[in-house]
């Protein structure tokens, strides 16, 4: 993304130095700012006050007067954006540099790609921050002073781990940090951070030390009790699906850059599906569907899923991410509309059942299915496979259609694609395996094909 960002101001020179050869790094961007000839200065190095800073792109206005432009992914202007603008501009002027203006540019998430050349004034949108980072500048050596206070102090500073750990990175020493809390430590309690928070202030340290009367929500109140809860309704609600019953996964690409014609930036491409198909007797079936090059799966994905999934049945999926796949499907292929809505009238969310009616104590207040499954079915998990989760599976599909060009490398990664999205439907298939033995069940299960599937937010 780097790259085709600079290409919006072309003709400049890129410091094509390692991040460590700080020396070197510095010496060649004083040679680039001190030549007139130089417009356009790219990830350059520059030092002032112990910091050394890397702008994206320095535009020359006048003979020492710059224009920095700094290239973020995200569709807007984030907190922690800000504050990196105003250090750099910091360093920047103090380093001699004039600095006429600041800017930040990211991604318009509303430019539909056409295909061919990128517009690139349309892919990108520069916001002025000129005067809000002006404004932070005279904050800026105190809260350096106080950073080096930190760094220099040979011990670490009493701070209670919370959730500022995570935000807007995760910080690096929250193991280390963390290591004598109890397993039940009350900052895993989910939910609302209010709840933490009073728990905090009344000095408590453990979710069974929570005090009786204190307000919890349902799920707050079922992590404490740490349980199995059935509720009464389960059974009932699983009887719900009609047979043959579909296990459907997809896995998605949102990439910055749209890759495809008409498409947005970040806007989710499926490139792969699995279906598990239960049918009434028992038996079980399997079909699935991998993009292998780097064309544009939508419609191929598409005719071969509506021919797997067919006229009959349910659609198990976990969450309503399929339906929202579905519907930009619908969107995209106009042909196929109707066939692809009609899917979305079949589509029976296990994952609303489980919230409804089931709780396990090692879910810990999560209903993740990387969660629910080795709790549920404690044979089964996914710490066997190469790929664990869906961003890991969308880089490495990027990888082997956009990035791989070695036969072997290529059949490896399509591979590990295939085993973890089968492993999704099998984990729907045998999660309601399991939840079928629990708790009363009826004499009729009621797998007639007359049943009326429910339609798209069935609770």
């Amino acid at each position: 993304m780097g790259e085709l960002a600079r290409e919006r101001y072309p003709g400049g020179v890129l410091v094509d130095v390692e991040y460590f050869k700080v020396e070197e790094g510095i010496a060649q961007t004083a040679m680039l700012v001190n030549d007139p000839d130089v417009a356009v200065i790219y990830e350059g190095f520059i030092a002032f006050d112990d910091v050394v800073v890397r702008p994206d792109i320095l535009i020359r206005t006048r003979r020492n007067h710059w224009r920095l432009s700094e290239v973020k992914s995200t569709a807007q202007a984030k907190p922690e954006h800000r504050d990196d603008l105003a250090i750099q501009a910091y360093v920047l002027t103090g380093a001699g540099l004039a600095l006429d203006a600041t800017y930040l540019m990211h991604v318009n998430t509303g430019y539909l790609y056409p295909g061919g050349a990128y517009d690139l004034q349309q892919l990108f949108h520069e916001e002025d921050l000129t005067r809000e980072v002006q404004e932070r500048q005279p904050d800026i050596p105190a809260r350096m002073a106080a950073m080096r206070r930190t760094l220099t102090d040979e011990k670490p500073p009493v701070i209670e781990p919370d959730d500022h750990c995570f935000a807007p990175y995760e910080c690096p020493f929250w193991e280390h940090c963390t290591q004598d809390k109890p397993a039940r430590w009350v900052f895993h309690l989910p939910g609302s951070r209010r709840a933490y928070n009073d728990l905090v202030a009344l000095g408590v340290q453990t979710i069974d030390e929570i005090p009786a009367g204190f307000p919890l929500q349902l799920i707050q109140q079922r992590v404490k009790n740490n349980v199995e809860w059935i509720g009464p309704g389960l059974q009932t609600a699983l009887e719900t699906v009609v047979y043959p019953v579909h296990h459907l996964d997809f896995e998605t690409l949102g990439s910055a850059i749209p890759l495809y014609p008409n498409t947005h930036p970040y806007q989710a491409i499926p490139f792969q599906w699995s279906n598990h198909i239960e049918h009434e007797d028992g038996s079980l079936g399997y079909e699935e569907y991998l993009c292998g090059g780097p064309h544009d799966p939508r419609e191929e994905l598409a005719v071969a899923l509506l021919k797997s999934l067919g006229q009959q049945g349910g659609v198990c999926t976990y969450t309503g991410y399929e339906q929202g796949v579905l519907t930009g499907l619908a969107d995209a292929l106009p042909h196929l509309r109707d066939d692809l809505l009609g899917i979305c009238t079949r589509l029976w969310d296990l994952h609303r059942i489980i919230r409804g009616h089931y709780y396990h104590p090692a879910f810990n207040g999560s209903y993740s299915i990387k969660v629910v499954l080795p709790a549920v079915v404690p044979h089964l998990a996914y710490d066997d496979l190469e790929i664990q989760e869906g961003i890991m599976a969308s880089l490495q599909f990027s990888r082997m259609v956009f990035g791989n060009r070695d036969p072997a490398e290529k059949a490896r990664l399509r591979t590990a694609l295939l085993k973890y999205c089968e492993r999704d439907t099998l984990a729907m298939v045998e999660v309601r395996k399991a939840l079928r033995g629990k708790g009363p069940t009826r004499k009729t299960r009621g797998r007639s094909a007359s049943r009326q599937p429910h339609r798209c937010g069935w609770t």
